[in-house]
C-alpha cells in the first residue's frame, strides 16, 4: 500500500517523527502522519499551515506499507462526538495513544476529519515493524495559487 506525505523539501529525504502533538498522539510520541491520497495529503496542509506556508518549497514523500504489515484501524463508529473539530484534539489523542502504547501494529488507520470516507495514516517510528517502511520516491510539489487566493 501506498500512503502520501507532502512536508517540506528538506525534510522529505527521510521518515523521522517530532514528537510533537497531534489529533491522535500525545507530545512525545514518535509518530508520522500519512495520508491515503495526494489529495487529501494536500489539505491536510492546507487546514493546518497558514497561507504564508504555502509555497513551492514542498515534496510529495510516497511511502510504502508492506502489505503484510497489520494494519490496526480505528472505526468511524468508535469515534467520540464532534471528534473532527480542532477543539476537540483531547478526545482522539487517547485513542491514538492507547494504539502506540500497545504496540499491536505499526501503522493506524484513522478516518480524516476533512472529508469522509477517506483516511489518513499513523506511522509508530518506535514500533519494530516500522523498520519494513520505506520511502518508495517522492516528487516536487506546489500549492495552486487559487488555494492560497482562497484562504485570504
Amino acid at each position: 500500500m501506498e500512503v502520501y506525505r507532502i512536508c517540506l523539501a528538506k525534510y522529505a529525504g527521510e521518515l523521522v517523527a517530532s514528537g510533537n502533538p497531534g489529533r491522535w498522539n500525545l507530545r512525545g510520541q514518535m509518530v508520522i502522519y500519512a495520508a491515503g491520497s495526494r489529495a487529501l495529503a494536500c489539505l491536510e496542509n492546507v487546514v493546518h499551515r497558514s497561507g504564508e506556508g504555502l509555497n513551492n518549497l514542498f515534496r510529495v514523500i510516497r511511502i510504502e506499507i508492506p502489505d503484510p504489515l497489520t494494519i490496526e484501524d480505528l472505526p468511524l463508529v468508535n469515534m467520540p462526538s464532534e471528534w473532527q473539530m480542532p477543539r476537540h484534539y483531547a478526545r482522539c489523542q487517547p485513542l491514538g495513544a492507547a494504539w502506540y502504547q500497545r504496540q499491536t501494529a505499526a501503522v493506524l488507520r484513522v478516518p480524516s476529519s476533512i472529508i469522509a470516507h477517506e483516511h489518513n495514516y499513523v506511522l509508530n517510528t518506535r514500533h519494530p515493524d516500522f523498520a519494513q517502511i520505506r520511502i518508495a520516491g517522492w516528487e516536487d510539489f506546489a500549492f495552486d495559487p487559487r488555494i492560497k487566493e482562497n484562504l485570504a
